[in-house]
């Protein structure tokens, strides 16, 4: 039983799923086997490797215990790493890599040359997780990061790892250089100080603008593919901590004023406003009233000339019956003249006379003539009127008695 038992183990082997294995026979062969089930190794060797292998970077506080390491799960506490601006700080990661069953010769080249799963992990992967920490963190400052580039970070991070490391140059930077700072309004150049040259790192490119990478341990050439690549978590020293919420309460107080100065400014923004919106309304009032005013005297012109028109038309009807009166006493007139030339004595003519003379004032006095009267475009008044009509009957009187 025995025995029987030893051959059948060396015959067979179960395939777990989620797991590609490479089989190297006795015989010197090899193959790939990616499905579950019992297969057949003929005595050979079998290398298991997991489809996806997590491996993880943990920050372990105080007494708290690292999680251990299976198939497909790698686990280490997370190293200190330090920054371009010397603060240093623990940084978690998570990283998942794939193997490729696509490529069977790929897959067993690998396999070869790494022996197992375990080996490749610590072997290939996991220095190149160290060396894109160590080489993104040359090319950051701390502040940086926790100032908006942690998304840099990570990016940097899984290209590395995808692509290859990149190489890196020193070049030289004014720290302290002029800051310009301003609001809404205003922006102005404040000076600080002397300003003095710092060292730091850059990605090196060539002459034709490309990123040029150290590919002697890249994990392409394992056939592995990276699915996941990012930072979980950071624990800064405890001086930059302290650092930091120095800073925080900078920012906020920064914050604070600003907001303030935004506030009061906005504030004088609205008075001018209030300012026009006050002169524009009195602007419409006062062009209100002045062309009421402009009306109101147009109005008064227009009236003012229709009136005008209306006692010129009074006067003229005043002056026909002026001059109606006036035939009808010349009339009379002619016919006392006749009857007197007839035959009357002198006492008789005189008595007629002094009758038609007062009939004719009386009449005169009788006729309601206008108060003023516009004659060869001059202006008179009545007694002007009555004098040129009483002066006018006495001529042809007297004309009448040379005759």
């Amino acid at each position: 039983m025995g025995v029987f038992i030893a051959i059948l183990n060396g015959m067979f082997f179960y395939a777990d799923a989620g797991t590609a294995y490479a089989v190297q026979y006795v015989t010197g062969g090899d193959k790939m086997i990616t499905t579950q089930g019992l297969k057949l190794k003929w005595w050979g060797r079998i290398i298991p490797l997991s489809y996806e292998t997590s491996i993880k970077d943990i920050i372990v506080e105080n007494s708290n215990e690292l999680p251990k390491n299976a198939q497909g799960i790698y686990n280490r506490k997370a190293q200190k790493w330090e920054f371009s601006d010397a603060i240093k700080a623990e940084i978690s990661t998570s990283v998942i890599v794939g193997v490729n069953i696509n490529d069977e010769e790929v897959f067993l080249n690998m396999a070869d040359r790494n022996k197992s799963e375990s080996k490749l992990i610590f072997g290939r992967v996991l220095p190149n997780i160290d060396a894109a920490i160590k080489n993104t963190c040359k090319l950051m400052d701390a502040q940086d990061y926790i100032s908006g580039q942690a998304s840099d970070f990570d990016r940097y991070f899984r290209d590395q790892l995808e692509n290859g490391m990149y190489q890196v140059e020193q070049y030289y930077e004014a720290e302290n250089s002029n800051e310009i700072v301003g609001d809404t309004t205003t922006v102005r150049k404040i000076n600080v100080g002397k300003s003095s040259k710092q060292k730091k790192f850059r990605i090196k490119r060539g002459t034709d603008g490309n990123i040029i990478r150290d590919n002697t341990n890249s994990l392409k050439q394992y056939g592995l593919k990276i699915y996941q690549a990012q930072v979980t978590g950071i624990d800064w020293e405890t001086s930059f901590d302290e650092r930091l919420d120095l800073q925080k309460n900078e920012v906020a107080q920064t914050q604070l004023e600003k907001q303030q100065a935004e506030r009061e400014y906005y504030r004088a923004k609205k008075e001018v406003a209030k300012g026009e919106s006050e002169k524009a309304k009195e602007r419409a009032r006062l062009e209100k009233i002045q062309i009421q005013q402009t009306i109101e005297a147009e109005t008064a012109a227009k009236v003012a000339g229709f009136n005008l028109i209306m006692e010129k038309k009074q006067y003229e009807v005043e002056q026909f019956k002026a001059k109606s009166k006036k035939v009808a006493a010349d009339a009379q007139y002619y016919e006392n003249a006749k009857l007197v030339s007839a035959g009357l004595t002198p006492q008789e003519k005189a008595e007629w006379e002094y009758k038609t003379a007062v009939g004719v004032a009386q009449q005169i006095k009788e006729l309601n003539l206008p108060s003023t009267y516009i004659s060869g475009g001059k202006e008179g008044s009545n007694n002007n009127l009555l004098q040129s009509l009483i002066g006018a009957d006495i001529a042809k009187g007297l004309m009448s008695k040379k005759k």
